[in-house]
């Protein structure tokens, strides 16, 4: 079964958009290490209300913060210590969507950050929105993976830009799976045209 990280670029680039999308394609299970703020719709409940296949099952959640904010400093806040060995992939049978927060060096504590929990194994999947500034962000992001040694693909995210996803993939190398258009608003029927098209580039991931 496979692992499939989803990672940003930034904050706000759809990276629950793209796991939801990613879940259904594979019928994965899904799980977010850390959520910060938004804990009365959480990143989980919007997965699980976008998924339409009977197989997928959500996983709890290793911490759980109340302020939309960097997680270690949301765990300061409180009291918390965000202990990386405490944050433990879940056990299934079954495909596995994880959901990074904001980048891959966001900080957990003083020492470790977000690339710390991504294990060799997984796939790395870097999700980039173009914004003024996105390509620095999306080439550091896939260079620093790659030099890392993991196995990294680019999904893009808003409305198409040949400029800027040309140079990523000839700078990177890397595989791109596709893009997540501007759409008036993303439900099941979405996610699922999505995951449709998707789905045969990611089994081959």
């Amino acid at each position: 079964m496979t692992q499939f990280f989803v990672t940003g670029i930034s904050t706000e680039v759809g990276k629950t958009i793209a796991s939801a999308i990613i879940a259904e394609a594979m019928e994965a299970d899904y799980w977010k290490p850390v959520q910060a703020g938004e804990l009365d719709n959480t990143d989980s409940d919007k997965v699980k209300s976008l998924v339409s296949n009977g197989k997928t099952v959500i996983h709890k959640s290793s911490y759980e913060l109340k302020e939309p904010m960097s997680p270690h400093a949301a765990a300061e806040n409180e009291g918390v210590l965000i202990d990386r060995e405490h944050i433990n992939e879940p056990k299934t049978d079954n495909h596995l969507v994880i959901e990074g927060c904001g980048g891959i060096l966001v900080p957990f504590n003083s020492s470790d950050t977000v690339l710390d929990i991504i294990m060799p194994t997984y796939k790395v999947i870097v999700v980039s929105r173009h914004y003024l500034g996105s390509i620095n962000h999306t080439l550091l992001t896939i260079n620093w993976l790659s030099q890392k040694g993991y196995d990294v693909s680019v999904l893009f995210s808003g409305n198409a830009n040949p400029q800027t996803e040309n140079i990523i993939l000839h700078k990177t190398g890397v595989s791109m799976i596709g893009r997540i258009d501007e759409e008036e608003s993303f439900d099941k029927a979405v996610i699922k045209k999505y995951a449709e098209k998707f789905k045969p580039i990611l089994e081959t991931l």
